[in-house]
């Protein structure tokens, strides 16, 4: 039964992802849902007919099974002393509040600093060893009262002003966490953001390594971009020789003295779980020989095979290189994160998008993180509370929680 089990699971989500939801399995076969790996208890298939949308359909609790609790355990004393080598001890975290919600169009990305803190989120990562300083939101709404016209020339880098002066907000507050000893850890907000957490972290330690987990690329330009959203455009601001972004209103400041010479090397930065680029941005890619990992990729060597190859080969040069996570939700299957703006089909499973973070603590070099991209106003409750759930357990794996 475990076998048939595990092949049928297997089957569920390789069509899964390609989008045919209806699967054939034997009766009396046990199946494995995907919704498992969330907390959840075996579900029996009773019917030949049964289809993976059925499978999917999560049973909390029931068969003496009970719900299963993803318990805030930290890493062993043992492991502890290797990991976040970039940090001096007691290890201290700052949550850095960016409630961004200019860089795409719809209301609702301003939530997310609050429901990952409402869920608990302060309270699990000082039980999993952190000393916690909560810096808590910076005050994008202010900009926005200040700053609320977009320009006729800046069409197609909406809400540039209000965007550009957050990123700003973002970058000094990463910089004084930095030299303060403090691990950064921003919670979003939309993911125009990153081009402040990466000015903010290059201007510090310019040799970071950026493992970006997202659905899209994000390295649009006000030149290339089809939407003018600037959610699309962090690392195509950020990266070195594209664009000149001090000339887009609200980002003057990456022109200053201390600024402009920082900019992200296209070698420095390796993208895991790509499925949805645009057609400009595969150019981008292509000629700068980006490393790339898309979701071909992880169904050709597995998630622990892309990993291994991604911090090889940010730290074949340097073991000590530190490295930054910037994870967008919407990396993960909509299934399992429906609250997110931008959600496309065939992303990452439960256990994958977790052992994203997993693989990179272990590496000892990670330095710094965000999550982007909850929208509570995209789903219901149930899809909302699922999303936030998923969120927080990506960002205590990223801070150190272990199984075992």
């Amino acid at each position: 039964h475990e076998t048939m089990a595990a092949t049928a699971f297997t089957s569920i989500m390789a069509n899964s992802r390609r989008g045919a939801m209806a699967k054939t399995l034997p009766t009396g076969t046990v199946s494995r849902t995907l919704a498992a790996a969330g907390g959840y208890c075996y579900n029996r298939v009773s019917s030949y007919t049964s289809t993976a949308a059925t499978l999917l359909s999560p049973t909390k609790g029931g068969a003496g099974c009970g719900n299963v609790h993803d318990q805030m355990l930290p890493t062993s004393q043992e492991e502890a002393v290797q990991l976040y080598k970039h940090l001096a001890r007691p290890k201290t975290v700052s949550v850095i509040g960016a409630p961004m919600t200019y860089g795409q169009p719809y209301v609702g990305t301003d939530h997310g600093p609050k429901l990952l803190r409402d869920a608990g989120l302060l309270e699990h990562l000082a039980s999993i060893g952190w000393r916690v300083h909560d810096s808590g939101d910076l005050e994008f709404a202010d900009r926005a009262q200040q700053d609320g016209k977009v320009s006729a020339e800046l069409i197609n880098a909406k809400n540039s002003q209000i965007v550009g002066r957050g990123c700003e907000l973002v970058a000094n507050a990463v910089m004084e966490a930095i030299q303060s000893n403090r691990f950064p850890l921003i919670l979003g907000g939309d993911h125009s953001i990153g081009a402040g957490t990466l000015a903010g972290l290059l201007s510090v330690r310019p040799n970071t390594g950026i493992i970006w987990v997202d659905a899209h690329a994000d390295i649009n330009t006000p030149d290339i971009s089809e939407s003018g959203n600037m959610h699309g455009m962090p690392v195509g601001l950020m990266l070195k020789g594209l664009t000149n972004p001090s000339v887009i209103p609200g980002f003057e400041w990456l022109g200053s003295p201390s600024m402009n010479n920082v900019r992200l090397n296209s070698d420095s930065i390796v993208y895991v779980g790509l499925r949805d680029v645009d057609p400009k941005e595969r150019l981008v890619l292509r000629r700068n020989n980006i490393k790339t990992f898309t979701m071909y990729d992880i169904d050709k060597f597995g998630i622990g095979g892309v990993m291994e190859q991604t911090l090889d080969y940010l730290l074949c040069k340097d073991s000590e290189r530190p490295l930054h996570l910037s994870y967008d939700i919407d990396a993960v299957d909509p299934i399992l994160a429906p609250a997110t703006g931008t959600a496309v089909r065939g992303g990452l499973t439960y256990r994958e998008a977790h052992y994203v973070a997993e693989a990179v603590v272990r590496s000892g070099n990670l330095a710094s993180a965000e999550i982007v991209e909850l929208n509570p106003t995209l789903s219901d409750g149930d899809g909302t509370s699922d999303t936030v759930e998923l969120g927080l357990g990506i960002v205590t794996s990223m801070m150190g929680k272990s199984i075992i």
